[in-house]
């Protein structure tokens, strides 16, 4: 090794311990609010946030359940400090409108699949409809698809579909709040379904399809609600993009207020000494709280800043379970 090379040496561990340590700034935009988001068919759920992230120039965002690529309809965007509350937005009920094809099932259960198997759909009527969804209605049993993200020993369940393989899966409770019959016409029919988290409505469908005899697959589905949203207030990647134009102010002022998520939960509000200690992470004392249950906790003689999320213990007293940074 030449002296030159010894130098250069020197050079390159002085500058790596120098940059040790140091850590890079994070990338993007620190924004927080709920954004009811009009994915468009034919992207992914992830595809979709991944656009309107970079719409933003958001630093952190998620989703709050996938839609397939073939379902269009809202998908809550949460940004910042809001992915704390997009579990809650996983567990809650949905709302869809999903049109169906009877006489036809799929490899897939949709219209994206191949068709296996095709039967006559002459006499079904509204009436033999209804009364097939009537079996549908309550608490109903579901086996997920082999097309779905569910794992089996690690894997996603529609990669060992691709591959032809098929695996035991294990049925699911799972509630339809309502289910009903918006229109009949031919071989096609429009469903109107409310229902629990982890429900498949290609499922539920081909399970009504074989209810009636003749088999069926979706067509088209859209989401039209998610727990507390519903479809006013939705706003597509076109609509998205031309405020994008005008700047951030423009796109900010679609965002929803985080806790816009729990309308379903209590609130509470707390004094600021209590609101000092519950941030230490200790359960306080709150007059006249909810005596079980999740709660909402605001801060301010009139409840005015909201502070993030508790839980009110056996004894009374309401324990800090996620609190907003900023707050």
């Amino acid at each position: 090794m030449t002296d030159t090379d010894r130098v250069l040496l020197v050079r390159l561990y002085k500058g790596k311990r120098s940059n040790m340590g140091r850590r890079r700034p994070p990338k993007g935009r620190n924004v927080s609010g709920i954004l009811l988001l009009d994915k468009p068919a034919g992207l992914t759920s992830n595809e979709a946030l991944q656009k309107v992230k970079r719409l933003y120039r958001a630093r952190k965002a998620g989703h709050t359940g996938s839609l397939d690529p073939l379902a269009s309809g809202l998908l809550p965007i949460c940004f910042g400090e809001a992915t704390k509350v997009s579990g809650f937005l996983l567990d809650a009920d949905k709302h869809y409108v999903v049109r169906c094809r009877l006489g036809e099932r799929t490899t897939t259960g949709d219209a994206e699949g191949e068709v296996v198997e095709r039967r006559p759909v002459e006499g079904v009527t509204p009436a033999a409809i209804e009364q097939a969804l009537a079996g549908f209605r309550g608490p109903i049993e579901q086996t997920p698809p082999m097309y779905s993200a569910v794992k089996h020993e690690g894997q996603r369940l529609y990669k060992l579909a691709r591959q032809g393989v098929e695996v035991e899966r294990k049925p699911r409770t799972v509630v339809i709040h309502e289910l009903v019959l918006r229109a009949l016409e031919d071989d096609e029919m429009e469903l109107e379904v409310r229902c629990t988290k982890g429900t498949y409505v290609r499922t539920l469908v081909e399970d009504i399809g074989e209810a009636l005899g003749v088999g069926a697959h979706v067509v088209a589905l859209r989401r039209l609600g998610v727990g507390p949203y519903g479809s006013e207030g939705m706003v597509g990647l076109d609509e998205l993009k031309a405020l994008a134009e005008q700047g951030f102010d423009a796109l900010d002022a679609r965002l929803l207020p985080i806790e816009s998520a729990l309308t379903q939960w209590p609130q509470v509000t707390l004094t600021p000494d209590a609101a000092f200690y519950l941030r230490q992470g200790q359960a306080v004392l709150v007059p006249h709280a909810p005596t079980s249950g999740w709660v909402r906790l605001y801060q301010g003689d009139n409840g005015s800043r909201f502070i993030g999320m508790g839980q009110v213990l056996d004894d009374g007293r309401v324990a800090p379970k996620r609190l907003m940074v900023s707050a």
